[in-house]
């Protein structure tokens, strides 16, 4: 680096003491140092998943040619290399991420391919959801005993398809609240990324399986009240959002911030989807009998998920004013009441749109405040889509409907060239 060179001048012209020299020299070193360690924990998991591939494709063409005896061996012999390499990595290497992650990267696939081929040599009967869930369950002392990010990461995206493939893909379907317990099988080690990695990338990608595999598996839960699934869904997505917006997530860059990102997005997607009449004239229609509902696994998990974001909304608020609240943190509250209402009394769709309206005009007040452009330009696109909804869901005139998006573009431009203003002014 540029500067590296220039110490000796700095130090010569008595700016920097060599003291400070040397210091500096450290530090750039260590920043270096981590960059290769990072290419070299990618590379070592991507070697070893070829490496794995590569072998499984050898044998593969010749698999016919083989005895049973044979076939056999090679069905465990994978499993046996994957379990030196990681007794090797634990033991010589204990140090080393990117040993102890490709090592866990090549065990992990080793035991789902040793699993496959000794059903096929045998002829044991099964089918993909029970293949999948022994696959996880053998795979998940891995994440703790080598500390597997990589292998805490496929972990989760395996009992995410094995709930899909059970509820979702499968006739007849199955219920899968199986996946719940496994889930929490494998926070703890998220929690240790939480508190030992927190800038790391693996908890980055972590923020961003969990969640979406929390909200594609949701969906599992649906059986005769389906209709409530709305509550659990923006439930959910207020929980999210609340927790990107905890202290921690927070301070995160946006892209590492998936909680914050799919929370906002997800309850403006909703809102906007329950700002059309259809959708709470089938909610009417639908008969609730209480002693049903009640027990229903859709009312279950609304309640549930609400009493979390309720907590979570305490835990966000409890050291701010009023003025401090961010328009998206309380509506999972506000929407519940509204769905309550949507029930019986048709005005809830005006109500939506009224909300609607309201955070894209308090999103863009937010985004001035802060000085921030994208903040700014996400409430104006909020309005613009709700103008865009309403041009094709009510009888105006095309005069008005042309004015509307006059007004709506002349607002994105106008906000965006009084922010530019508004910065080259305060440079």
């Amino acid at each position: 680096m540029s500067i590296l060179k220039d110490l000796p001048d700095l130090i010569e012209a008595g700016i920097i003491t060599e003291d400070t020299a040397e210091k500096i020299k450290t530090y750039y070193k260590s920043k270096g140092d981590t960059s290769v360690n990072r290419l070299f924990i990618v590379f070592g998991i991507l070697g070893a998943v070829l490496v794995g591939l590569g072998i499984i494709l050898i044998l593969a063409h010749n698999w016919d040619e083989l005895s049973r005896t044979t076939k056999t061996f090679f069905a465990f012999l994978p499993l046996i290399v994957g379990q030196v390499l990681c007794g090797y990595a634990l033991l010589k290497k204990n140090d080393s991420i990117a040993w102890k992650e490709s090592t866990s990267a090549f065990l992990f696939f080793a035991i789902g391919a040793s699993i496959s081929l000794i059903s096929q040599i045998y002829n044991i009967p099964g089918n993909l959801d029970s293949f999948i869930l022994i696959w996880m369950l053998l795979c998940l002392p891995i994440v703790y005993i080598m500390n597997s990010s990589f292998t805490s990461l496929f972990y989760i995206i395996g009992i995410t398809y094995y709930a899909c493939e059970t509820s979702y893909w499968s006739y007849p379907s199955k219920e899968s609240y199986l996946y719940w317990l496994l889930l929490l099988a494998s926070l703890p080690h998220y929690y240790q990324l939480f508190k030992k990695k927190p800038k790391s990338n693996f908890m980055t990608f972590h923020n961003w399986v969990i969640p979406l595999s929390v909200l594609i598996v949701l969906g599992t839960l649906t059986d005769k009240e389906e209709e409530l699934m709305l509550l659990a869904y923006f439930s959910l997505f207020g929980f999210f959002y609340l927790i990107g917006n905890l202290d921690f997530f927070a301070k995160q860059k946006t892209r590492s911030n998936g909680y914050r990102l799919l929370g906002s997005l997800g309850m403006v997607v909703l809102l906007i989807t329950l700002s059309f009449d259809g959708v709470w004239e089938d909610l009417r229609r639908h008969k609730y009998i209480f002693k049903e509902v009640i027990i229903a696994p859709e009312f279950i998990a609304s309640i549930l998920i609400t009493v979390l974001a309720g907590w979570m909304f305490y835990l966000y608020q409890k050291n701010k004013s009023i003025e401090d609240i961010k328009p998206l943190a309380p509506m999972f509250i506000v929407f519940a009441i509204t769905f309550i209402i949507g029930i019986y009394f048709s005005f809830a769709v005006i109500l939506i749109n009224l909300y609607v309206l309201g955070i894209g005009i308090l999103t863009i007040r937010n985004g001035a405040r802060q000085n921030h452009l994208g903040i700014l330009n996400f409430g104006l696109s909020i309005i613009a889509v709700l103008v865009i909804c309403r041009f094709f869901d009510t009888d105006l005139s095309f005069v008005i409907r042309g004015m509307l998006f006059v007004l709506v573009g002349a607002g994105f431009f106008v906000a965006n060239y009084w922010m530019l203003k508004k910065r080259k002014i305060n440079e």
